[in-house]
């Protein structure tokens, strides 16, 4: 079983930054994809950011511009980094890893952007 650990989360004013990181329990060589998913209270998850096997990435775009996703191979991790934080990238954060059997989840973690 693929466990994904989440940090970097909490409050943060408008304007400011925030480096999300997600740790795999195993080399994210094994993973197809490895992407960021929000959930804001009220609405749907949705896709983030992802970045493929091969490299390419790809980003909502509400986020383009402001947010990066990278790797870490060494350290099993992916982060997000997360610039001009706006009061709308309020949610909970997921990180997703994909493998051609299954979807694996982080647990989430709380970005609040506020005054």
């Amino acid at each position: 079983q693929v466990q994904l650990v989440e940090s970097g989360g909490g409050l943060v004013q408008p304007g400011g930054s925030l480096r999300l990181s997600c740790a795999a329990s195993r080399s994210i060589f094994t993973f197809n994809a490895l992407g960021w998913f929000r959930q804001a209270p009220g609405k749907e998850r949705e896709l983030v950011a992802r970045l493929s096997s091969i490299g390419s990435t790809s980003y909502a775009d509400s986020v383009k511009g402001r947010f990066t996703i990278s790797r870490d191979n060494g350290k099993n991790t992916v982060y997000l980094q997360m610039n001009s934080l706006k009061p709308e990238d309020t949610a909970v954060y997921y990180c997703n890893f994909r493998d051609p059997w299954s979807d694996y989840w982080g647990q989430g973690t709380q970005v609040t952007v506020s005054s």
